[in-house]
C-alpha cells in the first residue's frame, strides 16, 4: 500500500524540552495540508485507502498483518465450541413494588417456639411462579412485516404434562429449562397421574412441563445426520458469500 502521488512525509526531530532527541512523524497533503496522526489520515483518504497494515511512522505498510488480517477473514467458523448462554433472560415473575414505608402490626395467635430457626446466610432464591408460561398465552412473535411467526410443534415424542397448558406454553418451558438450568433436561420424573392430582407439589420445576423422554440410540444418529446437514448448508453459504 503506497499513498497517492502529491503526498509527502516529513519526519522533525525535536529540539529541546524533556523530549528532545525524538522524531515526531508528519504527513503533507498535495495542497499542503499537515497531517498529524493515522487516523486523520484515515479520515483524509476515505475508505478506499485500507490503512489497517499501514505503518504510520515508517510509512511502509506490514505485510504480517496483512496476512494475519487475511487469515481472520477467511477462516472458517468452529462449530466444536459451545453455544454461549444468554444470561439476560430471565422468567417473568411477579413482582410488587412499595412507593410508601408504611408501618406493620404483627398480631401473633400461637405461643412461641421454643426451638430456635437456623440461620441462613448469603443470598436465598427469590419464589418463582410454577406455571408462569400462563402469563405469556395469547402473546404472538411478528417479524418486520407485522406477520404473526408461525408457532412450533412438538415432536409426537414429546408429550405436554400440566393442567391446560397450550403448546407455546410447552416449548416456553423447555427454552427456559435449556438456557437457565444448569443440569440435565430429561423431563418430569413422576408419572402424569401423580402430577395430575396435585400439580403444584408434584411439578418438578428445574425440568421443562413435558414428560421423561427416552432418547435411543436412532434418535441420536438421525440427529447427528441433520446436524451434519444443517452444518454443510451453512459452510455452502459461508462460501457463496466470500
Amino acid at each position: 500500500m503506497s499513498l497517492p502521488p502529491g503526498w509527502k512525509r516529513e519526519e522533525v526531530v525535536r529540539q529541546s524540552g524533556l523530549s528532545a532527541g525524538k522524531t515526531d512523524v508528519y504527513y503533507f497533503t498535495p495542497d499542503g495540508k499537515k497531517i498529524r496522526s493515522k487516523p486523520q489520515l484515515a479520515r483524509i483518504l476515505g475508505e478506499a485507502f485500507d490503512l489497517s497494515a499501514f505503518d504510520f511512522r515508517t510509512g511502509r505498510t506490514v505485510y504480517s498483518a496483512c496476512r494475519k488480517s487475511k487469515r481472520q477473514k477467511g477462516s472458517s467458523y468452529d462449530f466444536a465450541r459451545g453455544v454461549r448462554h444468554d444470561a439476560s433472560l430471565v422468567l417473568p415473575i411477579r413482582q410488587t413494588a412499595s412507593i410508601f414505608k408504611q408501618p406493620v402490626t404483627v398480631i401473633k395467635n400461637r405461643s412461641e417456639s421454643k426451638s430456635k430457626a437456623e440461620l441462613k446466610h448469603g443470598i436465598q432464591d427469590q419464589p418463582k411462579q410454577i406455571f408462569w408460561e400462563k402469563r405469556l398465552q395469547g402473546l404472538r412473535a411478528c417479524d418486520s412485516n407485522e406477520e404473526v411467526i408461525p408457532s412450533m410443534e412438538l415432536p409426537k415424542q414429546v408429550q405436554s404434562i400440566g393442567p391446560e397448558l397450550t403448546t407455546e406454553n410447552v416449548l416456553q418451558s423447555i427454552s427456559a429449562a435449556l438456557h437457565i438450568n444448569t443440569g440435565p433436561v430429561v423431563g418430569q420424573g413422576a408419572s402424569k397421574q401423580v402430577i395430575l392430582k396435585n400439580p403444584s407439589i408434584n411439578m418438578d420445576t428445574q425440568q421443562p412441563h413435558i414428560q421423561q423422554i427416552l432418547v435411543s440410540s436412532d434418535d441420536i444418529h438421525r440427529q447427528e445426520q441433520r446436524v451434519q446437514l444443517a452444518r454443510q448448508k451453512l459452510q455452502d453459504l459461508i462460501q457463496t458469500l466470500e
